[in-house]
């Protein structure tokens, strides 16, 4: 997940434009998709994601990055965190709207690789409240926002963290790698 210095993941109006990201990352990121069959979304990061990622690769100036990823988004399985919408007509698509612990662990239990969540704060917090987030990596961008969307609001409870790996990319942006202690 991307984060200001101070800790905003967006700003007051959902605002990313502050994000850098470069070839670099993007193949950074490709090292931790590789080890992933299924991705997890709140329902706005999942839409946004679904009106850009099936057809991204396909465009005629997409990027070596947009192909590699376009082709994983449409392999992988896909997980919603959402009580407004439905899986009828969803492709590869599983939404959960209730019995959160339940429902991941029981993903979790089945054979696969990784699961990963991109983005979607709130569910994250859901998911950190009901401690199924085993490690995170943090994106911190070299902007101090002052103000927007927190990364971490109504946690419940002190949740120990150690640093397991990090890495400095040449825009600026530091990746920090945590696991549960």
């Amino acid at each position: 997940m991307h984060t200001s210095l101070d800790g905003f993941v967006a700003g007051l109006k959902g605002e990313m434009n502050w994000i850098k990201v470069d070839d670099e990352m993007f193949d950074f990121v490709a090292t931790m998709t590789e080890k992933a069959d299924t991705a997890l979304y709140g329902r706005l990061t999942y839409e946004m994601m679904q009106s850009y990622w099936p057809n991204a690769g396909k465009e005629p100036n997409a990027s070596k990055h947009d192909k590699e990823h376009s082709a994983w988004y449409n392999k992988v399985s896909k997980i919603v965190l959402s009580k407004t919408i439905s899986e009828k007509g969803l492709d590869n698509t599983t939404v959960i709207s209730g019995q959160l612990a339940d429902n991941i662990n029981k993903i979790k239990k089945q054979d696969g690789k990784n699961i990963l969540i991109f983005g979607s704060p709130g569910a994250s917090q859901s998911l950190l409240n009901e401690g199924l987030i085993d490690e995170f990596w943090l994106f911190v961008n070299p902007i101090i926002l002052g103000q927007g969307r927190p990364l971490f609001k109504d946690i419940a409870g002190t949740i120990k963290l150690k640093l397991v790996e990090s890495k400095t990319f040449a825009c600026g942006v530091i990746a920090l790698q945590y696991e549960k202690s």
